[in-house]
């Protein structure tokens, strides 16, 4: 059984077809606006978890890999879109999360996630080895490690697809050692050196070998991609746009990519338009996307929160969320998924908490007492937002209301900000 993505690099050539976008969160309503966008564009959709926030342990959503499938799954469905025009994936599935232990031990770990991923029926795997591991020298395993421990992963996972039901579809792998860190860049955004060439084509003689050794030559011809660096990534305040003359070589040489592999691009998020498209012309197929969609989410609510504000003064029987004073206290008191990421004064730190763009707000919405604020956020604003607050606050409110009549529900108007986020890349992939 064959997908899209076995397809994707010769509809590319074919000109049928751009490229595809990944998403790469696990929040809730950034699944459901890019399920619902998917299935009115009538496009399949390709979304991956991170192995931060899905893991055997439960990750900071909560979740196992059973448990992300199972829910996305009844979300697709009930959100109209078919069981076929979903792939789940795994993102950084590697040693990453437990990089603070010696590599065989946090390679193992990782191992034992690629099986959950795969009896959970993700299909695409990012199989990232490039993190240091505790016993690692600190700029990380050489290629000949990162190719070797690849092949590791790649094992687990097909043993536990060799368990699969007859004719369930097997999985397809990406690969790289120029991989940056999960999360975007937390220092000054500077130029980023572009993969070469010579690099991809050494990494993937030393990969396909170590497969062999391993006995798993078949693998070889499900090698979807390879991950490279164009010279993209985002920081505290905005993105490196693409610059295609720096990236020319490297676009150059996916022509001499085998099979149906073709180049993954991560860190894309919060990149213009044009610079999207000229990616996916420039034959980097595969754009993965995640904390740019979180982050509309969070400009949603907050925007909204300015509106309940001014919603309180007019009906004093309303109690405030207090959404922001929560997020932040959530952040003070539980640093670890932000501590090394935001440095300054106590003032910059202030500011990073709730507005860099890494977003690393995104780690905390799941705990009680935030969601509790945004379910108060929305009860007070529920069931629609009076139409002169929407004129004051939120002028694509406007566009959203004469599109169509009636009321904006708050939690329409989130959906529909996530939306604006996610559809230029949608269409730099037609």
């Amino acid at each position: 059984m064959s997908s899209f993505l076995e397809q994707l690099k010769a509809d590319h050539r074919a000109g049928r077809r751009g490229g595809v976008v990944s998403i790469c969160s696990s929040h809730p309503e950034v699944l459901a606006a890019a399920v619902c966008l998917a299935r009115e564009e009538g496009l399949p959709l390709l979304v991956e978890a991170t192995a931060a926030q899905v893991n055997p342990q439960g990750g900071y959503s909560g979740m196992t890999p059973a448990a992300f499938s199972s829910r996305l799954t009844a979300l697709a469905e009930g959100l109209g879109l078919g069981r076929n025009s979903l792939v789940l994936g795994a993102d950084h599935l590697g040693p990453y999360v437990w990089r603070n232990r010696p590599a065989a031990q946090a390679v193992d770990h990782a191992a034992e996630l690629a099986r959950q991923c795969v009896a959970a029926g993700f299909r695409k795997l990012h199989l990232d080895l490039s993190a240091a591991c505790a016993d690692d020298p600190p700029s990380g395993p050489d290629l000949a490690a990162t190719a070797r421990r690849t092949a590791i992963l790649c094992r687990a996972a097909e043993e536990e697809a060799s368990r699969l039901p007859a004719g369930a579809p097997l999985p397809l792998y990406v690969v790289g050692s120029e991989v940056p860190p999960p999360g975007g860049r937390a220092g000054p955004l500077e130029e980023i050196a572009v993969t070469r060439p010579e690099h991809v084509a050494e990494f993937l003689a030393r990969v396909k070998q170590e497969l062999g050794r391993a006995g798993l030559e078949e693998v070889w011809e499900r090698l979807l991609a390879v991950v490279v660096q164009p010279g993209v990534e985002f920081g505290h305040t905005g993105a490196l746009p693409y610059r295609p003359e720096k990236a020319a070589a490297l676009s150059a040489f996916h022509d001499r990519l085998p099979g149906i592999m073709t180049y993954e691009v991560h860190s894309t998020d919060y990149q213009p338009p044009e610079c999207l498209a000229r990616l996916v012309a420039d034959h980097f197929l595969i754009l993965k996307v995640g904390p740019c969609l979180t982050d509309a989410y969070r400009e949603a609510l907050f925007l909204l929160e300015e509106i309940e504000t001014a919603l309180a003064r007019r009906r004093p029987g309303i109690t405030p969320s207090g959404l922001r004073a929560v997020l932040a206290r959530a952040m003070r008191d539980h640093p670890g998924h932000w501590r090394d990421h935001y440095r300054g004064s106590e003032e910059e730190i202030e500011a990073l908490l709730l507005l860099s763009r890494l977003d690393r707000v995104r780690y905390y919405w799941a705990r009680p007492e935030v969601e509790a604020a945004c379910s108060r956020l929305l009860a007070n604003l529920s069931p629609s937002i009076p139409e002169e607050l929407v004129k004051e606050f939120i002028p694509d409110g406007i566009d959203a209301l004469e599109r169509r009549p009636g009321p904006l529900r708050p939690a329409e108007w989130i959906r529909h900000r996530v939306q604006q986020r996610l559809r230029p890349y949608l269409e730099a992939c037609r």
